[in-house]
């Protein structure tokens, strides 16, 4: 950035954790950063040609993960062994054991409401999650005026790369698409499938990470690298079976609190400060699982 080049930005980490001192850069090196990631090449698409204020809310979409058709009574009954292998499946995304983790506990779509608030200089109350469980709709704008834009397509990630690649620029490519059903069925018209997009609001107290992920970025500073530091310890004890999934939201708060009573939450931070915190989180994360194995 300080050599004067755009950015494709193919992580979350650098904005969540580094949104303080990255976000300002943008304008002072005069810079852009484009989105790889699904839901924030979504909305950058669908902000082309709205005007400066012209923006409403962001809505982030969201698949609901493996668990998203499992009540959470079930979910506390259900073995702790099946839980974890379970939440390394995703029914829509081919990914890695972590990012479908998060997916599984839906951090990751609270870990994008702090990238959309630093990429587009979004209040927390203008970002919205909405569950959608076919992910043909990767995000959406609602302008003003009411209008709602929506980026459509399939869940496969060569698109917003291209896109980011290739900006302004559309070009032509042999890729998946969600009207022609070469990949399921006639999606389109409703054959093979039943051709619906469906939405809902998550419930909040069956994925506890998505309040945490807004509860720290309204906090600022260093308090999002901690929960995302924090976050990726909490699933690496998690795979190691040191932890149970349904333990993941509470070593998260549990190591925010302590943030909090240890005065480690820093407002203006320096890139030394986000190292620090991002060190710090993932030490908290360890801290509280052994508390909470004792206590078992």
């Amino acid at each position: 950035m300080k050599a004067g080049k755009d950015i494709a930005l193919a992580n979350k980490e650098t904005l969540i954790a580094g949104g303080p001192v990255i976000a300002p850069m943008f304008e002072q090196y005069g810079v852009s950063m484009l989105p790889v990631d699904s839901e924030h090449s979504a909305i950058f698409q669908c902000l082309q040609g709205i005007p400066k204020g012209g923006v409403k809310k962001i809505i982030l979409t969201g698949s609901g993960g493996t668990f998203r058709d499992v009540p959470l009574e079930e979910m506390r009954t259900m073995d702790p062994e099946v839980l974890r292998k379970r939440s390394t499946t995703h029914p829509n995304w081919d990914m890695g054991a972590k990012i479908t983790v998060d997916s599984s506990t839906m951090m990751n779509k609270g870990l994008e409401v702090i990238e959309a608030h630093w990429l587009y200089g979004v209040d927390y109350d203008d970002i919205e999650i909405s569950i959608h469980p076919q992910s043909i709709v990767h995000s959406a704008v609602e302008c003003q005026d009411t209008a709602v834009i929506m980026q459509m397509g399939w869940p496969d990630m060569r698109l917003p790369i291209l896109y980011a690649l290739s900006h302004p620029a559309r070009v032509p490519a042999d890729l998946p698409n969600p009207r022609d059903g070469r990949d399921f069925g006639d999606w389109w018209k409703g054959e093979g499938k039943d051709g619906k997009l469906t939405f809902s609001k998550p419930d909040l107290e069956k994925y506890p990470c998505i309040g945490l992920a807004y509860k720290a970025g309204r906090r600022g500073g260093t308090m999002p690298a901690i929960l995302s530091a924090a976050n990726e310890q909490a699933v690496e004890l998690l795979l190691t079976k040191v932890i149970d999934f349904l333990d993941i939201s509470v070593v998260l708060e549990k190591a925010m609190d302590m943030a909090e009573a240890e005065n480690k939450v820093v407002l203006e931070p320096t890139l030394e400060d986000i190292v620090e915190a991002d060190r710090w989180g993932r030490e908290a994360a360890t801290l509280v699982s052994k508390t909470l194995k004792t206590a078992a």
